[in-house]
């Protein structure tokens, strides 16, 4: 079992920037797809991007490329998501979450098997 803890949301005007990280237990955390979702109030849960489990291997929804970096540290068992140049559209719970089955990158929500409980992240215009 994996138990994951995000934290560094908040509230930040547009054009600001975030880092939000996810702590996670366990001693398998290297060998696990780590991705970002996002559920924004009214809506469905949604892709945010995703690392391999050595990090060589990245991959965004298109509305963050070139905004949002995702990152790892195993030897910390954390995964990172560095958000820049922030919208008001990008307001909603962000969720961590672990693929520990094998495999590159997914985009899916039922390609993961653990989740995080969430971190609010509201931008003002």
């Amino acid at each position: 079992q994996v138990q994951l803890v995000e934290s560094g949301g908040g509230l930040v005007q547009a054009g600001g920037s975030l880092r939000l990280s996810c702590a996670a237990s366990g001693r398998t955390f290297s060998s696990y797809v780590m991705g970002w979702f996002r559920q924004a109030l009214g809506k469905e849960r949604e892709f945010v991007a995703a690392i391999s489990w050595k990090g060589f291997n990245t991959y965004y929804t298109d509305s963050v490329k070139g905004r949002f970096t995702i990152s790892r540290d195993n030897a910390k068992n954390t995964v990172s998501l560095q958000m820049n140049s922030l919208k008001p559209e990008d307001t909603a719970v962000y969720y961590c979450a672990a693929r520990r089955r094998p495999g590159l990158i997914y985009s899916r929500i039922n390609d993961y098997d653990y989740w995080g409980q969430g971190t609010q992240v509201t931008v003002s215009s």
